[in-house]
């Protein structure tokens, strides 16, 4: 991959890219299976790995090569991987680093699917998890000895708790525990574990990276030799690559990525603190808040939750709504809500409402690029009605 100029921001880095062929200042979209060779020499030096050029889609493509280098020259990582989702990168990396017999360590409030994977496809495999409380350092250390990977999410799904990433990480490493962190939230405009010493990332790209919700997709981020580790494990034979045409997208969607942030912060901060004095509203999670003193994050977007209390009913609630749409996902321009009782009653998740671990009455707000103020009266008055 290549490396990053230490004197340009990452506004000028999204942006600017090398010169491509016919003056195009858009990268061109390989949308090829294949790559031919013009030598047989070629050919056995590609295979061989002492030439780089580029021989099949599945595993090389130059535009999402490009994506890649992008990526790590914005985390400050060595290598990249994409994925045709980010649940497909998580369990990737997962199955790359572990092997059967092994137990991982994660902590709670993950992003469902991931929870899923590690209690279902892990489980049948004898890996075991271990989930702990993300905010106690002291229960973390505790359960890392033996274990071969930490799973992280910071701030974490539905209540945005964030970790104290750094100290976990000098933890981790002193128990030769391999670190990874969910860092979908921040993006890497607000937040690069990889400069705390975490040893991986992970990105659902399908949110703020693309930012148009018109695009699935995922990416790891890390030290080359962990990045090589999953080539040879996992990620040709799984074949969940990301396509040329995706990959395209995802650059367009980096081009305007720190904007769009600083406008998701303005408005879902303003939008949080007016529901912290709302009287229907008994908690609001969202880290800008209350702000703690080992946050990594340099700002905050536009995804929070909050909590009603019972003279609101929630379905009511929902569908007096206008502006905010009911949707999963997040991270694009349009504002939704998610409500946890129904993530909660969704069928093979959770058991019950212990077991997910949040309160029924939250609901997982996220909000768009439309006019705060009218999203703002949107969301009142459908409190008010419910």
């Amino acid at each position: 991959m290549g490396k990053r100029d230490p004197q340009l921001s990452d506004d000028t880095v999204l942006v600017h890219d090398e010169r491509h062929s016919e003056g195009s200042v858009a990268p061109p979209i390989y949308q090829t299976s294949l790559f031919a060779f013009e030598s047989y020499q070629s050919m056995v030096d590609r295979f061989r790995g002492t030439s780089n050029r580029p021989l099949y889609s599945r595993v090389d493509n130059p535009t999402v090569s490009l994506l890649l280098d992008k990526m790590c020259q914005l985390e400050g990582g060595e290598s990249a991987l994409a994925f045709s989702s980010g649940i497909a990168a998580i369990s990737n990396a997962i199955l790359g680093l572990v092997q059967s017999g092994d137990r991982i360590v994660c902590v709670k409030h993950v992003y469902p699917d991931t929870y899923r994977f590690l209690k279902g496809v892990c489980a049948r495999f004898s890996v075991s998890t271990d989930f702990v409380d993300g905010t106690d350092l002291v229960a973390i250390e505790k359960s890392l000895p033996g274990a071969a990977l930490l799973c992280l999410e910071s701030p974490s799904t539905w209540v945005m708790q964030e970790q104290d990433l750094a100290s976990i990480a000098r933890i981790a490493k002193a128990e030769g525990v391999m670190t990874m962190v969910d860092n979908s939230w921040a993006s890497p405009i607000f937040q690069k574990p990889l400069q705390a010493g975490i040893d991986l990332v992970v990105h659902s790209a399908s949110k703020y990276i693309s930012g148009h919700s018109d695009t699935v997709a995922g990416l790891l981020v890390g030290k080359k030799s962990i990045i090589d580790r999953l080539v040879c494990e996992t990620t040709p034979y799984l074949g969940a690559k990301l396509s040329a045409q995706e990959a395209s997208l995802l650059l367009r969607g980096l081009r305007t990525l720190p904007l769009r942030l600083q406008r998701h912060q303005e408005s879902g901060l303003l939008i949080a603190k007016r529901l912290v004095k709302h009287e229907s509203v008994t908690r609001v999670h969202h880290p800008g808040l209350e702000p703690n003193d080992y946050s990594l994050l340099q700002g905050y977007g536009g995804l929070f939750s909050f909590e009603v209390n019972d003279a609101v009913d929630i379905p009511t609630f929902c569908d007096s709504l206008s502006l905010f749409r009911l949707g999963v996902s997040w991270g694009g321009y349009e504002s939704l809500v998610m409500p946890a009782s129904v993530s909660i009653n969704q069928a093979g998740e959770y058991s019950s409402a212990v077991d997910f671990g949040v309160s029924p009455r939250l609901i997982r707000l996220f909000v768009g690029l439309e006019d705060p103020e009218e999203l703002w009266s949107d969301l009142s008055k459908a409190i008010a009605g419910a």
